[in-house]
């Protein structure tokens, strides 16, 4: 029912089109119809036309209007907050160039009813071109404004609060993978920001003729795309680039500093640069470690030795975050799955290393105590 009303609205609506084409056709000086009973069907007929053709592609204008109208609200979702406010402030103000300039041609006989026409859609295509370039400028602006009723000391949480909005990402996490699992479990709050200069390392790590960088830059690739596809997590693009600067870490650190951001990395030297330099640092890396289960000397675990230690006897077995375990005298059980208690915990810059010994002093494994049991 809704889809025949609106037809026939299109249909009435070319009619009325037609028939004010026709109007102004049988009344205009170079055509001088005298006749009455003429110059009344050259102004009906355009509009019987009109509305024929209206009702005739009606159906396809509606489809073409619905499917225009989800292509739009799609790319509008995938937008992050910031593009589209710089957007629409630069929208907004193009339009109002525009409305001044127009009214300056307005008493221009011809083209005075198109200069208006013609400069909104130039200038405010050229706004919202610019508005969504320069987003940050034009938000920084807005940000100098003191909010009314607030005192400093409420301002100042408010910048506290803002600070650290935005989380920059390096090429190393982008390409290590955990980034998009962490995101997935909403640990990462705030905006995810991607330099161009990073899409630009991962492009051409993706070409590399060595195969494994190839397959590492790829996969870099493949993992935004998965964030911002995938994920209930803002990403922002930033075009954003120091040619001064011939290092992308230096470019990371410089962008971090002008943002007031994060730099999320799992790079160590990254780690320590940006450290000094007094910007915020999320490491995956120490995040991943400090998620390990912690031992006390004294508790019994469970391991599968899988191959003999460095040292006479010892063997070796991993957990399942990869924390390797020292296991004195276990050399003879590889291959098995034994009870073992923890001596000592050893923590390095390359992560928790942890010393047992066998629970039992004879041979049996956990499959033949368990049978015991």
């Amino acid at each position: 029912m809704v889809r025949k009303i609106i037809r026939i609205f299109i249909a009435l609506t070319f009619l009325g089109g037609g028939i004010s084409l026709g109007y102004a056709l049988t009344h205009n000086w170079w055509l001088n119809i005298v006749n009455l009973e003429i110059r009344l069907a050259l102004t009906i007929f355009p509009g019987i036309v009109a509305g024929l053709i209206g009702y005739s592609i009606a159906p396809y204008l509606m489809k073409w209007t619905v499917q225009m109208t989800e292509w739009v609200e799609s790319k509008l979702q995938k937008m992050p907050l910031s593009d589209l406010i710089g957007a629409a402030i630069g929208l907004i103000i193009g339009l109002i160039i525009a409305s001044l300039l127009g009214s300056s041609f307005a008493r221009i006989p011809f083209v005075g009813n198109y200069v208006p026409v013609a400069g909104s859609v130039l200038l405010g295509y050229l706004g919202m071109n610019i508005g969504l370039k320069k987003k940050e400028e034009l938000l920084s602006v807005f940000s100098l404004f003191p909010k009314l009723g607030r005192d400093k000391d409420k301002g100042s949480g408010l910048k506290t609060e803002a600070k650290y909005l935005y989380k920059i990402l390096d090429t190393s996490v982008i390409i290590d993978g955990r980034i998009a699992d962490i995101c997935k479990s909403g640990f990462i709050d705030g905006i995810l920001v991607i330099p161009s200069f990073v899409l630009e390392e991962l492009r051409h790590i993706a070409d590399s003729s060595d195969l494994l960088k190839r397959n590492r830059g790829r996969r870099g690739l493949d993992i935004l795309n998965k964030i911002r596809k995938e994920l209930d997590v803002m990403v922002q693009i930033t075009e954003k680039d120091f040619p001064d600067l011939a290092e992308v870490d230096s470019k990371l650190v410089r962008l971090a500093q002008e943002m007031s951001g994060v730099v999320i990395t799992n790079d160590y030297n990254l780690n320590k640069v940006a450290e000094l330099q007094g910007i915020k640092v999320l490491n995956i890396n120490e995040l991943a470690n400090a998620l390990k289960p912690v031992f006390l000397p004294g508790e019994e675990m469970i391991v599968q030795i899988i191959k003999d230690g460095k040292e006479s006897k010892q063997g070796i077995g991993y957990l399942d975050d990869g924390t390797m375990i020292v296991v004195e005298s276990g050399k003879r059980y590889i291959n098995q799955t034994i009870h073992v208690i923890v001596t000592s915990v050893l923590q390095t810059a390359a992560g928790r290393m942890i010393f047992a010994k066998p629970k039992y002093n004879d041979n049996r494994t956990l499959y033949e105590v368990d049978a015991i049991g």
